[in-house]
């Protein structure tokens, strides 16, 4: 089911009289986002060929931000207007740290911008509007549940992320937005978590606003941002009960190179050992700039491994995009 077969129920919408701007005319500021990746992308088979989301508007000229993951390696990039117009894009800028993404309109939106707000001042229990492309009927009141650490899998780490509830179902790159009608924050993911009653809260995880200003000059200038690139493995790791554990495999990536292997528990990087995952991306990343050597400390049917990476830069896998 997609976003436009699917509404927000009415009592989880935003109410346009609770809100002192035009609530409708804001929500234009967030587009529907369509790409297409080449199937031999590096991405193509862990995030897809077709791929759909939002964005927003942050600029006069257009400028729309979303999340990253959408545009990676797109070869086509199209702009859906509330009214159902469409405008090709370009995929102008990736940031891998914080994970958002930059889409120059190659066609003149005529959409307001979001002015970029400070999400640094929110607190537990703060109010907000999450809204994806399709106006007010694909927005939902939702309130910050949590601040706190996020660290994916796929070696990335947000030292403060924003979580919020109710969840919003199509949450990729849709717009946190404050009651003053400013942009707060990114969708990135939703998250599923128990209570103790064992009901099911979903949540979403939001990339906070507060890291764009920081990075957006070059972003534009370069497509990324202008500082030596991380040491990458091609190492999906998750928590198990009290381990570390090897989840997967880019295939061709330096731990598969290695001879890292799927199942196998870290213990430590070097001789640091390693208690949570987001430790264990902060290690790695500790041990230089792309291409450092990484050591890595295992258990593998209950005997010590150790094996050591040399990592690379994930941007060098990666498509560069077309030019139009």
């Amino acid at each position: 089911m997609t976003s436009a077969e699917w509404d927000i129920p009415l009592k989880l919408q935003p109410d346009p009289d609770d809100y002192p701007f035009d609530l409708e005319r804001m929500l234009q500021a967030v587009v529907g986002l369509k790409t297409a990746v080449p199937s031999d992308a590096f991405t193509a088979n862990s995030l897809g060929t077709e791929r759909a989301g939002s964005g927003v508007v942050i600029r006069a000229d257009g400028l729309v931000l979303t999340i990253g993951y959408l545009i990676m390696e797109a070869e086509t990039v199209w702009l859906i207007s509330a009214d159902g117009r469409a405008t090709p894009g370009h995929a102008l800028a990736y940031d891998q740290e914080t994970g958002f993404g930059l889409v120059q309109p190659l066609g003149r939106l005529a959409l307001p911008a979001l002015e970029l707000g400070k999400s640094g001042r929110l607190r537990v229990g703060d109010a907000a509007i999450m809204a994806s492309h399709g106006g007010r009927r694909h927005a939902v009141e939702t309130k910050v549940i949590g601040r706190q650490q996020f660290a994916g899998h796929w070696e990335y780490l947000l030292e403060e992320a924003i979580f919020t509830a109710p969840a919003h179902p199509f949450w990729g790159g849709a717009g946190l937005i404050s009651p003053e009608g400013k942009l707060l924050g990114i969708g990135s993911l939703i998250l599923q978590q128990g209570d103790r009653s064992g009901r099911r809260l979903d949540r979403n995880m939001v990339v906070p606003i507060d890291l764009l200003p920081p990075i957006l000059d070059d972003l534009l200038s370069y497509g990324r941002v202008d500082r030596p690139p991380r040491p990458w493995l091609g190492m999906y790791a998750m928590e198990s009960e009290d381990a570390i554990v090897v989840g997967g495999l880019a295939e061709g990536g330096p731990a598969d190179r290695a001879g890292v292997q799927t199942g196998d528990r870290i213990l430590a990087v070097g001789n640091s050992e390693v208690t949570d995952l987001g430790g264990l991306w902060r290690m790695v990343w500790a041990t230089g700039t792309a291409g450092a050597e990484v050591t890595l400390r295992l258990v593998r049917d209950e005997e010590m491994v150790t094996i050591t990476a040399r990592s690379a830069d994930r941007a060098s896998l990666l498509r560069s995009p077309r030019m139009h």
